[in-house]
């Protein structure tokens, strides 16, 4: 579920979904210390106590966005379910603590370490001697070969969505007995803890058919705290049962429940009982605060109370106005209302960041000017408070592009490419050749920017014209936007997540960024810039800013709005056009038809392996075509990819760190996309559901999840019994 309204797929290999120093560019040693790793901005919240205040059974009815297409979390369209329920059933080697670094799980693993390193890299995983298969079977030395094998990319009869680090294995081996594998690497590979995570049975991984197929739609062998017990598509549920067989602490709830439940419908779901757990958007995190504020509780939102007293005091006033229908309507929702009194909302952040996106393929953005005056004129933190402060949550915008804070690998690199500055954006504007009230051609000719090349609008553009999906120029005639609120309707965050950019090596740098961050020395601001909007070779500079329209976008809308207010101001107009969830991705950001876009990216704990797709540079495909990976704002770098490479390819954790923030650094540099805050992570909770709500970074712990028992009180710390 996502609170951007869209979200990608199997885009990487992160346990989320599925959610802020200083770096200089130049020098290595720099980076290496973890202090700049800092701690997450908001600790998971999920009611946790000790499991001996667990009551023992029952069932946990958890909304999910629907059933998944597929339990195999290899393939293409694996989701968010697809995720959750492989965490509850299936082994895994390394989960994510708190800070979103990985943990041996000791359940599976009693060891897992580099044993050498010359000639070649070496892991050897010591298993638990308890780790067992549903079917009774030891897990194996078999069950990692044959993953190995599925994934390494050399038989395209599998159909894999990825093959990262699996293609760096040359052979897996039994080792001293049956309870140890030995895996050899082709080449050194930092990110090894990510492989075997999770661990399919070679039941599943053993033949194309198998895996293809045979894992879409049940998985008959399992080894976790739970087991899938049903698929139901009519009824749009999973059934993860308790598994008996179980070697760890049992699990405390007899079910688990996934429903699939529209992001517009969990409200009703809530207050009906269908569900005690869900990802809410903000509106309806908005209404159980009243709930509660109306029941005496104290709220998280901030708001709620203005809302409540006004509604208070228009509530006999309104119901006199109201026809019979209305007034049913009411009566629904008051007693809705009512129910959700039962539910709190737990509030932290997804390991996931928000960005906005500027695509460098064509037009004025595919100038790397133009791209850092744009970064030049926003105030990130002013852009973080417009969604977080309401949340209740810190407004602090994120530094980097590869981990987020807390994350071994995070610094703020923003520093590389400098904070706002209005004279600065209208330096780097003016030096690359626009000029405020230059002489514009025929109104009937397209305006600067991606639209504007292409000059044709998509079906889907051209239906939402007219009406609250429509478009509005942002700057034009020197209107402000609120003035076209009829053309635009305002709404809460989008989407889950390549010219090329020029290298910096050998040059001085300003201030701690890269070279060409900044403006020529010596190049001024140009008069009157304020006055009015730019133009060059007689075009305005326009930017065509898409956003997705769907549910749960309304915020988007909003930084949307107060971006296109900041570019306003150095004379840069925005055409905004809202369209379709189902279009966005397909038939604008990955298809290049944009300008700007704001969308979510996961942070991964490998992000040398995982975002290496998302910046490297595109390079041309045998057809002809640019093959851009994930990379859909087409800008990236020869140093760029040099630096991923070597990053996943040194073994020393705290030197791969610093590969990766020395990377991340040249990505800022560059401009192609601007991050701007970590996404909020809502989640509706029953009053008496515990340790089970929004977990942050930390992989879910399904064995502890359960309800309060009765007469225990919540504040308990959570044990290891």
């Amino acid at each position: 579920m996502s609170h951007d309204g869209v979200r990608l797929r199997a885009v990487m290999r992160s346990v989320v979904f599925l959610t802020a120093g200083a770096l200089a560019v130049p020098t290595l040693a720099a980076c290496s210390s973890d202090d700049e790793s800092g701690k997450p901005l908001a600790g998971q919240d999920i009611a946790p106590v000790g499991r001996d205040l667990v009551a023992d059974g029952g069932t946990l009815n958890w909304a999910v966005d629907d059933v998944p297409e597929t339990l195999n979390t290899f393939q293409s369209d694996a989701d968010d379910a697809t995720t959750r329920v492989a965490q509850a059933v299936l082994p895994a080697m390394f989960r994510l603590d708190a800070q979103g670094r990985p943990q041996r799980d000791a359940d599976y693993l009693e060891s897992a370490k580099v044993v050498d390193t010359e000639p070649k890299q070496v892991v050897l995983y010591k298993l638990d001697q308890q780790a067992v298969w549903s079917d009774g079977r030891e897990i194996g030395a078999a069950d990692f070969a044959a993953q190995w094998r599925a994934l390494s990319g050399k038989d395209s009869a599998y159909w894999t969505a990825r093959n990262a680090g699996y293609d760096r294995i040359e052979k897996i081996e039994r080792g001293a007995n049956n309870l140890e594998v030995k895996v050899t690497f082709s080449r050194p590979y930092a990110d090894w803890k990510a492989l075997f995570s999770p661990l399919y049975p070679k039941d599943v991984m053993g033949t194309p058919d198998a895996f293809n197929d045979g894992a879409r739609r049940k998985l008959k062998v399992t080894a976790g705290a739970f087991g899938v017990q049903k698929i139901d598509r009519k009824d749009k549920e999973i059934v993860l049962a308790r598994n008996p067989h179980w070697w760890g602490r049992p699990a405390k709830l007899s079910e688990i429940v996934l429903h699939a439940v529209p992001l517009d419908k969990r409200a009703a779901a809530l207050a009906d009982g269908t569900v005690d757990l869900a990802e809410i958007d903000p509106a309806d995190a908005s209404r159980i605060a009243l709930a509660g504020r109306a029941k005496g509780t104290s709220t998280p939102l901030q708001g709620a109370s203005a809302t409540a007293k006004d509604e208070n005091k228009n509530e006999s006033r309104q119901k006199k106005k109201l026809s019979k229908k209305q007034r049913k309507a009411l009566a629904k929702y008051l007693s809705q209302q009512d129910a959700l009194r039962a539910f709190t909302v737990r509030r932290s952040f997804e390991p996931a960041y928000t960005q906005l996106a500027l695509n460098g393929s064509e037009g004025p953005l595919a100038d790397e000017r133009v791209r850092r005056a744009v970064a030049r004129a926003l105030d990130r933190t002013a852009l973080a408070k417009v969604v977080l402060t309401p949340l209740g949550l810190p407004a602090v915008p994120v530094g980097s592009h590869l981990a987020l804070s807390g994350q071994a690998a995070y610094a703020d690199n923003s520093g590389a490419l400098g904070g706002q500055d209005t004279t600065e954006a209208q330096a780097l504007l003016a030096d690359a050749g626009w000029v405020p009230g230059g002489p514009l051609k025929d109104k009937g000719e397209k305006a600067a920017g991606a639209e504007g090349k292409k000059g044709k609008k998509s079906d889907d553009e051209a239906e939402s014209e007219g009406g609250s999906d429509g478009q509005y120029i942002v700057g034009e005639d020197n209107k402000d936007p609120q003035d076209h609120t009829k053309k635009h309707g305002h709404g809460d965050e989008g989407s889950k997540h390549l010219a090329d950019g020029k290298q910096y090596d050998g040059r001085k740098v300003k201030q701690g960024g890269a070279p060409g961050a900044y403006a020529p020395k010596g190049t001024a601001a140009p008069a009157g810039a304020k006055t009015g909007p730019l133009a060059k070779d007689g075009k305005p500079l326009t930017l065509r800013f898409v956003l997705p329209s769907g549910t749960g976008s309304e915020s988007l809308s909003a930084v949307a709005d107060s971006i296109s207010r900041m570019l306003e101001k150095v004379g840069i107009r925005t055409e905004i056009t809202k369209v379709s969830d189902d279009s966005y991705f397909k038939d604008h950001i990955a298809s290049g038809q944009y300008d700007l876009a704001l969308y979510s990216w996961p942070a991964s704990a490998y992000p040398a392996t995982d975002a290496r797709p998302i910046f490297a540079k595109p390079v041309p495909a045998a057809d002809g075509s640019l093959n851009v990976e994930q990379n859909y704002t087409r800008v990236g770098t020869d140093q760029v990819d040099q630096l991923f490479d070597q990053a996943a390819s040194t073994l020393d954790e705290d030197e791969s760190a610093a590969l990766v923030r020395k990377a991340d650094a040249r990505i800022w540099a560059a401009a192609g996309s601007i991050p701007l805050y970590q996404r909020p992570q809502l989640t509706a909770a029953r009053r008496t559901v515990v340790n089970a709500g929004s977990f942050g970074f930390q992989t879910p712990v399904y064995e502890d999840m359960g309800f309060l028992k009765k007469g225990a009180h919540p504040s308990a710390g959570p044990t290891k019994d």
